[in-house]
């Protein structure tokens, strides 16, 4: 082939393999692992995470001991019942019985969170929920990947990072293995069990979110640049499909990440840790303890909508506006240079957004931020000036072009100085709900709704038109089918025993 020799693949086989180091796959992993099975978890990254380490924390559940310790009653049939009201027109395209499942199974996936060493607080309420169900990990989401890698270690999986899954090995209609590639050339892992595809979703995936939502959503970028939709893309090349791949968390504007992360986000996602600020959210006033969740929070969170409602301007890297604030500018900002922009305020509306109602951004049931947190803990995303031309200056800009912008001003006139730039910001998507059609043993059914044999999915790879808006939900699916889906991976893996 072009006269270059095809390497051997080399091949080693266990009971069950796992595609995706994210929370649905380290969860599946954990469990295959305790039903006795050998198991290997394949990562295409450097390192564990996913999708799972760029999420808020949330977990949606019922029946926890943070509920009981509160006198809170509830139960997963009114979690199942609330849950209808988060979709609204979109009900009707809801899987109601994996919804029962997520429901019905959280209980026990939580104190199963716990036991790995997870902690949380809350719960918070967040209506149509009738309870209070959202609880917010501690210190950050790191927690979720640190805790359930080590577990994962203990427990004996095979954990292989900067390995890239790259097809689904079937044999007679049966799912064997995969192939993959890594430092060390390409190896074919098969699996007596089964295959769990734990990939995540395809907010990255410029193709999928051209086929199913338009040219324009393709060309925004997931927060999740890895997430590429590789478990959907393998898993259709064998006759199985997508549902719900139109649906998505997005576009949204976004501050962007920092390039260093602070000490505060640095910090390992210790139990000591974490008991230490379960404890004083309890007991500490809010005074002290607002400056120290703050650094954990203002990371890249959404500005508020009410920023533009409010008569903030939205402009490009030269200082030009390229739109109605107030008509989608999220759809818009993928067109301009480097596909960022700058949200520019005058002191009017900075000292308006510094206190209570107004908040520039929010992390859901745990704190709000204004201005004065953005100017201690994203110095990067916050610039000031105390005329248009010094910050035009300041940024790089155009003078002449903010200048116009800033004469244009639709919502109300621009009052005086100083200036305040927040930004850069990024149109993103948070997550889809494109999942593959799975049963509800997690199975990938292809031609005819016939399930794929040795083939399973979880998270968002195994959404199966499970609608999880409202916060808490994306994570709880996927520490809930993960656990199910390594078990009944490795339950086969024991039914080929025993009949051999």
């Amino acid at each position: 082939m072009n006269g270059q020799r095809m390497l051997p693949r080399k091949e080693v086989v266990f009971d069950v393999v796992v595609v995706g180091g994210g929370g649905a796959g380290l969860a599946a992993a954990i469990e295959a692992c305790a039903a006795g099975r050998s198991v290997v978890l394949l990562e295409k990254n450097p390192e564990l995470g996913g999708s799972t380490v760029w999420s808020i924390g949330s977990v949606s559940a019922t029946q926890t001991p943070h509920q009981k310790k509160r006198g809170i009653i509830d139960n997963p049939a009114d979690h199942w019942a609330d849950m209808p009201g988060f979709a609204g027109d979109l009900a009707s395209r809801d899987n109601d019985e994996l919804r029962r499942i997520l429901c019905d199974e959280m209980p026990a996936t939580f104190q199963w969170l716990l036991d790995s060493g997870v902690r949380f607080m809350g719960p918070m309420p967040e209506p149509p929920h009738r309870q209070p169900r959202m609880h917010n990990v501690l210190p950050n989401s790191r927690s979720f990947i640190y805790h359930l890698g080590r577990r994962a270690h203990r427990a004996g999986v095979d954990i292989r990072t900067s390995m890239r899954v790259t097809a689904i090995v079937q044999q007679e209609g049966c799912i064997t293995g995969v192939d993959a590639e890594g430092d060390n050339g390409p190896m074919r892992f098969l699996a007596r069990g089964g295959v769990v595809l734990a990939a995540g979703d395809f907010t990255n995936g410029a193709d999928f979110k051209a086929r199913f939502m338009g040219p324009q959503e393709a060309k925004v970028e997931g927060v999740n640049v890895t997430a590429t939709g590789d478990g959907q893309r393998m898993a259709e090349a064998l006759g199985a499909r997508i549902v719900n791949g139109d649906l998505a968390l997005g576009p949204e504007i976004r501050f962007i990440a920092p390039a260093t992360e602070t000490l505060m986000r640095r910090l390992p996602p210790w139990r000591w840790l974490a008991v230490f600020m379960e404890w004083s959210l309890d007991h500490l006033p809010a005074a002290l303890l607002r400056p120290f969740m703050m650094k954990f929070l203002t990371t890249a969170l959404a500005p508020s909508p009410a920023l533009f409602e409010a008569g903030a301007l939205l402009v490009n890297q030269r200082g030009e506006r390229f739109g109605n604030e107030l008509d989608r500018p999220a759809w818009r900002l993928p067109d301009q240079s480097d596909k960022v922009g700058y949200i520019v305020i005058d002191q009017a509306l900075a000292q308006r957004f510094s206190a209570w109602p107004d908040f520039v951004s929010t992390a859901p049931g745990i704190a709000y931020a204004y201005i004065p947190d953005y100017r201690s803990n994203r110095p990067d995303v916050y610039t000031e000036a105390p005329t248009l031309d010094a910050l035009a200056t300041k940024l790089g800009m155009s003078v002449p072009a903010l200048a116009q912008s800033v004469s244009s001003a639709s919502v109300r006139p621009f009052g005086s100085g100083p200036y305040v730039a927040l930004g850069p910001v990024r149109s993103v998507f948070v997550h889809s709900e494109g999942g593959l059609v799975v049963d509800t043993q997690h199975r990938v059914l292809g031609g005819g709704d016939q399930a794929l044999p040795g083939l399973y999915a979880a998270g968002s790879t195994g959404q199966g038109g499970l609608l999880l808006k409202g916060h808490g939900h994306h994570l709880a699916w996927a520490f809930v089918s993960g656990r199910r889906a390594g078990r009944i991976a490795a339950q086969a893996a024991i039914a080929q025993a025993t009949a051999r």
